[in-house]
């Protein structure tokens, strides 16, 4: 009987070329981007899982209670990690690190030999909490020491040359203005792609809490670090973050901070926070390619069923005479069902084929280093999805081929079905619908990319680069500013302790008039040089920028606007504040800017003069001149600080990385718009197809009886433009809901408009009719004699 099936399948595929490779084709499309949508989703959600501790391992996170918002950070005190694993039972082990991504990157030397590298620094658990296997030391005591370093083997390699007889060897890093040497404790193996901790060497804790070197103050008051744990088994997180809430407070009576823990490989997908509750954060794009590779799917197996069902009228007679000779309805089930899996396979092998082929340009878009690998997992998911497939595009015509009357079949009763038609109008219908919500979607994303990249900051990013104080700039940094200013093309430069892409420090430690006793409000603290607000272009509200015309300014403070409407000061420029228990004149008021991203609204800000905490350089050029500038610029920089290489980045590109995930949102709906509105066309191709083969006699009628091309034409399009207009109604709104949610998102967005949804629909129409119109004029040019001859 299987092998009975498969001649039928077979001969079936044969004797309706047309509509086998418009399945296959529909199918083998929808599958390649189900898959490539497939790897995407499984890397995302393997990411940091490697880890054996997974199970028991947490980061603590902190909430920082103000009065105008509850602001969740990762940074906690210095002393947190060791605390709690001395004095919470359920802690097992503990590590305090300051990451490589809180870090700019060190320069590390080895006699001649310099290079960058990204490094970080943590406690002596770290290699046995966090699974990067040693190739060289033991992981309990390559962090003991104060002066050791761990290293990677890519990094040993480049300073080294090998990684054998390493260990005892001495390095030479520096990060900013501070250094120090390292003794090689140990070798671990690269990072893997799947870790959000991407380092290429480890230096101790101890060493990052040094005063002299770092000058940092230890304290419950002062955050920076992040704060790991291991749980023991069996402990319960809802009750363990009860404990811990108040934990800082019991060190420091007055602090605003509450604590709680969450499972370390959670936050890559779920990292957002507002107002100090969980907001989502990645996993709203996993859920969304999700429900794209769904639609694309789904999309493609209503090609298959629209067209099956359309091809019904060719098969009933042979239901009505297998169902006579005692074939079971189930039988007549199994063969059809069988004929859509076999055609889901096939097209399998040749999505296989598409998505190896198109995977190098999908790792480009997406930033992945992904592989059609077929490991047991994989090849069970894609059996599972291919037999899914299979299934959905063949259930309705199974079921209802299977399901006539042989009796009504055999007498010639059964002509048309309303409930087929209709089927078939309502598959229509949700394709477009499918296909209309794609293009509104991209124009929603492009707008607001758009925004994105137009919106006045507040500052001028252009012309701008941007690198970091290293080596003997920190010893010169007055004189190599006086004398990068006088270099051609340049027209102005300064320095900062931020990068201007959020992550500047936060204080509460400001006192002022009017201040209530229980009021908080976090203030971002930017420590600057003179003519920085030159520099990047800023404008003053009120008061003047620092300047060395008016003597010292190092107890002149000066806030942005929203800082200002936080404290609810009038006048402000000329009154004395409080600034970590010193008094400080507002000597200015700068208008606001943006130095996160438009996810976040303009937060309260403080500018100060204090030199020994600058880590970056900024110089503005003169437009047009970039290159040659650039050139002059480093020459400067290697006559002060020769051996350093010159790394510089444009400022702009800076603030463009803080939208790479939209970025590329952006870019793979446009794709995936593309291949929806690719499929829609493809069924409603073939489905035009034989509506014409089905009215061929009645179009040599019209023909003979003197109708037009143009009106032939017309006669077999509107019945499906009606469809695609119907589609727009239904896709309109819940288009604009989901859209309505991504942009909330932002703090900062566009708004939806009308016009949008009308070019989505005036565009599915020009595509549909385009589509019908070629089967359409086919048939109406068709010569009325053959049509109308007896068969």
């Amino acid at each position: 009987m299987f092998q009975h099936n498969l001649v039928l399948i077979f001969r079936n595929f044969k004797k309706h070329k047309s509509t086998f490779f418009i399945n296959l084709t529909g199918l083998s499309v929808g599958l390649c981007g189900t898959i490539l949508i497939f790897l995407w989703v499984k890397d995302e959600m393997q990411v940091d899982k490697f880890h054996e501790k997974d199970a028991q391992l947490y980061q603590i996170k902190a909430n920082h209670h103000n009065s105008n918002e509850v602001k969740t950070i990762s940074d906690t005190p210095d002393l947190l990690a060791e605390t709690m694993e001395k004095e919470l039972p359920e802690v097992e082990m503990s590590v305090s690190m300051m990451s490589s991504t809180e870090l700019p990157k060190f320069t590390l030397s080895v006699g001649e030999e310099k290079t960058k590298a990204a490094g970080q620094f943590s406690s002596p658990n770290f290699f046995q909490i966090f699974s990067y296997p040693l190739i060289a030391g033991d992981a309990g005591q390559v962090l003991k020491n104060k002066n050791a370093v761990v290293i990677s083997e890519k990094l040993a390699m480049k300073l080294f040359k090998t990684t054998e007889n390493v260990v005892g060897k001495t390095i030479d890093w520096q990060i900013t203005r501070f250094g120090n040497q390292g003794v090689v404790s140990g070798i671990f193996k690269d990072v893997p792609a799947g870790s959000t901790e991407q380092f290429d060497f480890v230096l101790t804790t101890e060493m990052f809490r040094d005063p002299v070197l770092f000058r940092r103050n230890i304290h419950w008051g002062n955050h920076a670090p992040s704060t790991f744990l291991v749980l023991k088994p069996g402990t319960d997180l809802v009750n363990f973050n009860k404990k811990i809430d108040g934990f800082i407070q019991t060190k420091l009576a007055d602090s605003n901070v509450r604590l709680f823990a969450v499972p370390y490989s959670s936050r890559y997908l779920y990292g957002k926070y507002e107002n100090g509750k969980l907001a989502g954060g990645r996993i709203a794009y996993v859920k969304l390619f999700s429900i794209i590779a769904l639609f694309i799917l789904l999309i493609a197996c209503i090609n298959f069923m629209n067209l099956s069902t359309a091809k019904a009228a060719l098969k009933i007679k042979e239901v009505g005479i297998k169902k006579t000779i005692g074939i079971t309805r189930k039988s007549l089930i199994f063969q059809y069902l069988g004929e859509s899996i076999a055609m889901a396979f096939l097209s399998l092998f040749l999505a296989l084929f598409l998505a190896s082929f198109f995977l190098p340009v999908f790792n480009e878009i997406t930033g992945k280093q992904l592989a059609l690998s077929f490991d047991l997992k994989t090849v069970l998911s894609l059996i599972s999805i291919t037999i899914f497939t299979g299934f959905i595009a063949g259930s309705y015509p199974a079921f209802y081929l299977s399901g006539f009357s042989p009796a009504t079949v055999l007498s010639g009763k059964i002509n048309k079905n309303m409930g087929e038609l209709w089927a078939r109008k309502g598959l229509v219908v949700l394709q477009f619908s499918i296909s209309i919500l794609f293009i509104v979607a991209v124009m929603v994303v492009y707008k607001q990319i758009e925004l994105v990249q137009t919106k006045n900051l507040g500052l001028k990013k252009d012309h701008v680069i941007n690198f970091e104080i290293e080596g003997n700039l920190g010893k010169t940094l007055d004189v190599f500013l006086s004398e990068v200013k006088k270099q051609p093309g340049v027209v102005n430069a300064s320095s900062l302790s931020s990068s201007f892409d959020g992550s500047s420090a936060y204080t509460i430690g400001v006192e002022w008039e009017g201040k209530q006793p229980d009021e908080t409000v976090n203030f971002g603290n930017i420590s600057v040089g003179y003519d920085l607000i030159e520099t990047l272009g800023m404008e003053m509200a009120d008061g003047r920028g620092f300047s060395k015309n008016f003597g010292a300014d190092s107890s002149k403070l000066i806030f942005n606007e929203t800082a200002i409407a936080a404290m609810r000061l009038q006048n402000p420029v000329g009154k004395t504040v409080k600034l970590w228990g010193k008094d400080a004149q507002i000597i200015g008021v700068v208008k606001d800017f943006h130095s996160e991203s438009l996810h976040e609204p303009v937060k309260p800000m403080i500018f100060r003069i204090d030199p020994r905490n600058h880590w970056k350089i900024v110089v503005k050029m003169e437009a047009g001149k970039e290159s040659e500038t650039i050139e002059n610029v480093r020459r400067c920089y290697q006559k002060f600080n020769p051996g350093y290489a010159f790394d510089y980045v444009f400022l702009d590109e800076v603030f463009q990385k803080q939208y790479v995930a939209e970025m590329r949102v952006a870019v793979l709906s446009r794709y995936f718009a593309g291949l929806a509105i690719l499929l829609s066309c493809l069924g409603l191709f073939g489905l035009a197809a034989f509506t014409a083969e089905q009215r061929r006699k009645e179009i040599g009628i019209r023909k003979v009886l003197g109708a037009s091309v143009a009106g032939i034409t017309s006669l077999l399009a509107k019945d499906f433009l009606k469809l695609v207009v119907v589609a727009i109604f239904i896709a309109s709104p819940v288009a604009y809901y989901f859209m309505k949610n991504w942009l909330s998102d932002f703090a900062y967005r566009v708004d939806i408009q009308w016009w949008m949804f009308a070019v989505a629909g005036a565009a599915a129409v020009g595509i549909a009719f385009l589509t019908v119109s070629f089967q359409s004029i086919k048939a109406a040019l068709a010569n009325p004699v053959k049509s109308l001859r007896s068969e």
